[in-house]
């Protein structure tokens, strides 16, 4: 782990316990304005922002993971005593606006936004290096954008700026629509900031190397043009991404990989419901389908285990897929009307075996997919999305964005927090499901 990560490590109770005032400064850290003073000190708080995202039952990995499997039926709570998952796992009424995964999704996600905020705004006055400052917006920006979007996929509004610790009630919502536009904005910037000055590799050496800059960057913006249904962008995007690189959350024996730790290796939070992955009958995984066994594992008690991405301490898990870029282009070529290569690169997910994927999943499958239309063909898409990208978190927009039916879901969009609503007046209605 690269050193300046530790400094993160242990102090995200203290800063969350005041997420709702907007006051995300760190008591037993340095002022504001030394954190800022200096390259390696703006450094220091961009890497915070990838501890802030993957690490712990806080992290962002835990909560959007684990929330959108319950919500969409992948996963099932094993202990009832777990209310917050418990409560997201019996969906509708049962989520209450206490509830601590609701809580940390916003909270946590409004802190990487505002550290963020403070990081890119002090680039130009601090950092005299352009190729260091490229990496550095690059950097904070690829956790900056998720931390919007991820607000995004589970709310329906979403703040349109983040508040200051004394003008909570100023700051206006927006809709979930446009938070993925101002996610694609903050994207844009740093893909031109890395296009005018190639990162250094000292700023690369002073960071975790396991998420690939630009390549996460072009798969980012694929994701989140599809979510706006600006498909011409997307597949510009997902044909940028270098489908061979891994770009990953990194984890090792001090930050562990939160879904395994608190999930697999107890067998007291989550599991999957079983083998048919959430889907229901014609959409579920065809037999021989290689994929179904990577994600999920056969025991005994329970028979459905998690495996996959989420089988060992140390095991990383990927920012964006190989497949789901292919899925990409299949989706995006389909909704402009190319059913010929929207089909095309779907048969190139559908035929992948595991061996020709840099992470190893494969469906392996050996027929190709037959159609009748456009929407048989997105209905494909679809199912091969949920399959693909299996716990991925992003399974509850893909849901609203293909129009499926909402009995395969607990809910639509989470209510939102009482830290937020009890601070702010302008926080809108909650949604009935």
């Amino acid at each position: 782990m690269n050193k300046r990560m530790l400094k993160y490590i242990g102090i995200g109770l203290l800063v969350f316990a005041t997420s709702c005032k907007k006051n995300y400064t760190d008591p037993s850290g340095p002022s504001s304005s030394q954190a800022l003073s200096t390259p390696n000190a703006l450094t220091d708080v961009a890497v915070g922002l990838q501890n802030w995202y993957t690490a712990g039952r806080g992290g962002l990995v835990y909560n959007t993971i684990t929330a959108d499997g319950l919500l969409t039926n992948q996963l099932y709570c094993v202990n009832a005593g777990n209310t917050d998952e418990a409560q997201l796992g019996n969906g509708g009424a049962a989520v209450l606006n206490t509830n601590g995964m609701v809580t940390g999704i916003w909270s946590v996600s409004n802190k990487i936004i505002y550290d963020a905020n403070r990081v890119l705004g002090q680039v130009s006055k601090v950092v005299a290096d352009k190729n260091y400052a490229s990496g550095l917006i690059a950097y904070t920006s690829i956790w900056k954008a998720m931390a919007i979007a991820d607000m995004a996929t589970f709310f329906d509004h979403v703040p349109a700026g983040v508040g200051s610790p004394t003008s909570d009630s100023s700051v206006s919502f927006e809709t979930s629509a446009q938070g993925y536009q101002d996610a694609l904005k903050v994207i844009n910037d740093a893909l031109a900031a890395i296009a005018a000055n190639p990162v250094s590799p000292t700023f690369l050496a002073n960071t975790p190397n396991t998420v690939d800059l630009t390549n996460t960057l072009y798969a980012l913006k694929a994701r989140y043009s599809l979510f706006v249904g600006n498909s011409a962008d997307a597949l510009t995007a997902a044909q940028a991404v270098n489908r061979s690189a891994k770009s990953v959350f990194g984890y090792n024996s001090v930050v562990t990989n939160p879904i395994f730790t608190l999930a697999t290796s107890t067998n007291n939070i989550f599991q999957p419901v079983d083998s048919t992955m959430g889907l229901p009958v014609g959409l579920q995984p065809d037999a021989g389908d290689k994929r179904e066994p990577f994600y999920i594992a056969i025991g005994a008690n329970p028979r459905y285990r998690l495996n996959g991405f989420f089988n060992t301490t140390t095991a990383p898990i990927p920012v964006y897929l190989p497949g789901e870029m292919m899925l990409t282009m299949a989706e995006s070529y389909a909704r402009q009307g190319d059913l010929v290569n929207g089909a095309n690169w779907l048969d190139s997910v559908v035929l992948k075996t595991p061996a020709k994927d840099p992470f190893g999943v494969g469906a392996g499958l050996s027929t190709p997919v037959t159609y009748a239309d456009q929407n048989d063909l997105l209905n494909q898409i679809y199912k091969h999305r949920a399959i693909e990208l299996y716990m991925s978190g992003l399974r509850l927009a893909d849901e609203r964005r293909f129009g499926r039916p909402v009995a395969e879901r607990k809910r639509t969009w989470l209510p939102y927090p009482f830290v937020e609503r009890n601070g702010n007046s302008n926080t809108p209605p909650d949604p009935t499901f």
